[in-house]
C-alpha cells in the first residue's frame, strides 16, 4: 500500500494496514530507524509495571508460599488425564468437608 505525505505532522496509518497488523486503539507503539528504514514494533509493557508494588508483593509471597508447598511435597498428580485430576479434586473437596463438619460446635 501507497499513501502521499502530506503537511500535517503526523503520519496516519491506514486501517487497513493497522488491521492486519493487528494494532488497536491504546497499543503503543515504538519506532526505530536504520538505513532509512522505519521499523513499527509493538511495545510491550514490562512485568514490573503491570502491577503496583503491594500486588507485586502479595504475588511474590503466593509464589514463595507454593515453592514451600513444592519442596515440602503438598501437591497432587502428576495426573495423566483430566477425569484423574478432576476425581482428585472431588476426593480433596470431601476430604475438607469431612474435617469442617467435624470441626464445628454442637449447638
Amino acid at each position: 500500500m501507497t499513501i502521499v505525505v502530506k503537511k500535517q505532522k503526523e503520519l496516519v496509518v491506514p486501517t487497513s494496514v493497522q488491521r492486519r497488523a493487528g494494532i488497536r486503539t491504546g497499543d503503543r507503539l515504538e519506532f526505530k530507524v536504520s538505513g532509512g528504514v522505519i521499523s513499527i514494533l509493538p511495545k510491550r509493557p514490562r512485568t514490573e509495571d503491570d502491577y503496583t508494588p503491594e500486588q507485586r508483593r502479595n504475588i511474590d509471597a503466593r509464589l514463595a508460599k507454593a515453592d514451600e508447598d513444592i519442596k515440602h511435597g503438598r501437591v497432587y498428580g502428576p495426573f495423566n488425564t483430566a477425569d484423574e485430576m478432576a476425581a482428585s479434586i472431588e476426593a480433596n473437596i470431601k476430604k475438607l468437608r469431612a474435617v469442617r463438619r467435624k470441626a464445628k460446635p454442637a449447638r
